[in-house]
């Protein structure tokens, strides 16, 4: 038991979700599996934290290989928790997903399940985030459990390079064509609020619109292929610095 790779597990829908449980089952034979998700759904929360609340966990499940609790706050706060005081030593690897929905794109700046892989990348630790195009609570996983299974296995014994987490998409299909490591398409949300009544006749709005590709003309990209019914690899890095850009910014600000 001592030489099974530990591996940490949340997600952004909540420790019932049908897609944590596959990803559970799909992983659970790799290592000794921690599970620490919210206690309900935490969609769009991105790398929010809990600062002005306490944060409660609470164990449901102790077997010999898995331990689940469910956690109060948010996706990131899952992972801070699971490194300061859950797990008895660093996991070998965090998996954030199944998300029901998918976080191709533009999507990866608002996905809590993300947030939560993009947590584990600045720890040093392997990271890969999992999701399906479907937002079905009950939406068919199997298709792509052999592929999580794959990947897991292979950056458990690879690792990835440092600074680098994985943003794994796949499209919605009965049987995949295959896998493309590629880039995440260059999209942006057309936001809109629909505008209701309550029944003392107050405004409120619900968020809705559509994402928009700004360079459809690209096919090396997430959008793209997931449309060809491949799941899509995108190597993300939590360093947000445009290296290309200093030098135009400096001449543009006139700085010595």
């Amino acid at each position: 038991m001592e030489n099974r790779p530990t591996i940490l597990i949340t997600n952004d829908d909540g420790y019932t979700a049908k897609g944590i449980n596959s990803l559970i089952d799909a992983v659970s034979h790799l290592g000794d599996v921690i599970v620490i998700a919210p206690d309900g759904p935490r969609s769009g929360m991105s790398s929010a934290i809990t600062i002005t609340i306490p944060v409660r966990v609470t164990k449901v499940k102790d077997s010999e290989y898995i331990r689940i609790y469910k956690c109060t706050g948010t996706p990131v706060d899952c992972i801070k928790l699971a490194l300061n005081k859950m797990s008895p030593r660093k996991p070998d690897i965090i998996l954030s997903g199944v998300n029901h929905g998918s976080n191709a794109s533009v999507n990866v700046l608002y996905s809590g399940t993300m947030g939560a892989v993009l947590e584990g990348c600045i720890h040093g630790i392997p990271s890969i985030g999992f999701s399906i195009e479907s937002h079905d609570s009950e939406a068919d996983f199997d298709y792509c459990i052999d592929s999580i299974r794959s990947i897991t296995k292979s950056v458990l014994e690879g690792g990835l390079p440092e600074g680098v987490c994985l943003n794994v998409n796949y499209p919605t299909v009965d049987e995949l064509k295959g896998h493309k490591v590629c880039r995440q398409a260059e999209t942006y949300w057309i936001e809109e609020f629909e505008a209701c009544k309550d029944p003392r006749g107050k405004n409120y709005y619900w968020l809705t619109g559509m994402p928009v590709n700004r360079k459809p003309h690209l096919t090396n990209t997430d959008d793209h292929w997931l449309s060809q019914g491949y799941a899509t690899i995108v190597p993300t890095k939590i360093d947000l610095t445009a290296d290309e850009a200093m030098k135009q910014i400096s001449d543009t600000l006139k700085l010595d």
